[in-house]
């Protein structure tokens, strides 16, 4: 059977690790429980001392890449594992001190030390997290802020662990669908790289005799190899000198609304947008007023999550309504921004007084909406970009075959 290797804690807070046979995670779970242990860690080894001298070696190797920030993925790490030590029982300070411990890289337990002194000062844990809020959102925040005011935090934090989890499979879904045209895209350009750099170089002197007589398709694609052979590092910095503007330039917020306008207009890509964020607008309020937030302290945290400044600032005109008695999905319909079942569920689900379980079915629907438009933004995407890629590859054997044809006209 297969070996495993766990870390659990004890109903006293005590952590124990080791090792157990069995045939999968699953057993290994049941019988930590059986010992009165909450498992927190569980991963498959093996018993060889070569491969653990070879795990060893791995892991000296992967000090190199160690994060020297807190990411995205040790926040839901430690979401779910206090969660799951707060649920058993044990008290916040303990229950830190152990994932003190388990801190899988330095900044992570350099947080959760200062977090733990803040706890252990006499600060609550929202307030000690609000202290981190380059790590913390205001939605985390608030949500465990709400979880403390009730009286159940480890429900709480085990919500927004299954919210964080959510949104980033919704990341991840759409990441891992742009990986081929990414591959695409270079492979594209170093194909028209080495035949602008290798091939066309090899025609420059037999075209030099003709000069000014080659036709004008053939003369722009030599000067376009020079350039490149001779200047590709201005070529370079000029990339870069653009990106960092663009950059700098969308900061303006002005700037990027029109930014973020001219996309949400895009086909395809504008209808994609508008799905994702929808999905993320949608689960982030129903997570929030789950865990006893008002819906206009609610819309005003759901505005910092957003990416898209035009369906942000939208939000602040339903917020203004809002206050004045004319509800929440009215307004929103009124915005013409938002999907129109997105927005019609909305007002379904505030008319009968179900808002959070409608905006939770908002959100699982447009999560698989999202997995429809990226499947169907590539299937137009993958074929377009490879015909572009053989017009241009065609484009440039026909001047060179235009040079050799004017060529001959001139030696006969």
């Amino acid at each position: 059977m297969p070996l495993y290797t766990y870390r659990a804690v004890s109903q006293a807070g005590e952590l124990s690790a080791g090792e157990l046979e069995a045939s999968n995670e699953a057993e290994i779970v049941d019988r930590l429980r059986d010992r009165g242990l909450m498992p927190m860690q569980i991963v498959a080894a093996t018993g060889s001392a070569a491969a653990a001298a070879a795990r060893a070696d791995v892991g000296e190797r992967r000090r190199w890449f160690t994060p020297k920030r807190v990411t995205r993925d040790h926040v839901l790490g430690f979401t779910r594992e206090l969660a799951t030590l707060l649920r058993a029982g044990l008290p916040l300070d303990r229950a830190l001190e152990i994932l003190i411990g388990l801190a899988p890289a330095p900044p992570v337990a350099t947080l959760l030390q200062d977090v733990r002194d803040q706890v252990r000062g006499g600060k609550s844990l929202s307030q000690a997290l609000d202290t981190h809020r380059e790590v913390f959102s205001r939605f985390y925040v608030n949500i465990v802020r709400a979880g403390e005011a009730g009286g159940a935090l480890g429900v709480v934090l085990q919500r927004l662990a299954e919210t964080l989890e959510r949104n980033k499979e919704l990341r991840e879904n759409v990441r891992s669908a742009l990986v081929y045209p990414v591959i695409l895209i270079f492979v594209a350009c170093a194909s028209l790289v080495v035949i602008l750099t290798y091939v066309v170089p090899q025609f420059e002197q037999t075209f030099a005799m003709a000069g000014k007589a080659l036709p004008l398709a053939t003369q722009i694609v030599i000067f376009v190899a020079r350039a490149i052979r001779h200047w590709w590092w201005a070529i370079i910095v000029g990339i870069v000198a653009l990106v960092w503007l663009y950059r700098r330039r969308g900061r303006k917020p002005e700037v990027r609304f029109r930014r973020d306008e001219r996309m949400l207009r895009l086909p395809l890509l504008g209808d994609l947008i508008g799905k994702i964020e929808t999905a993320r607008f949608a689960r982030t309020l129903a997570t929030l007023l789950a865990n006893g937030v008002t819906l206009l302290a609610g819309l005003s945290i759901v505005k910092e999550t957003m990416q898209n400044t035009v369906l942000a600032n939208a939000v602040d005109g339903v917020t203004t309504k809002l206050r004045e008695g004319k509800g929440f999905g009215r307004p929103l319909i009124e915005t013409r921004l938002y999907p129109k079942l997105a927005t019609q569920l909305i007002l379904v689900g505030e008319e009968s007084g179900r808002l959070e379980e409608m905006l939770a079915r908002v959100a699982d629907i447009y999560d698989r909406e999202v997995a429809l438009a990226v499947k169907r933004f590539l299937a137009i995407l993958e074929p377009v970009m490879i015909l572009g890629l053989a017009v241009m590859i065609g484009a440039i054997v026909l001047s060179i075959l235009m040079g050799v044809l004017a060529m001959s006209e001139l030696v006969s």
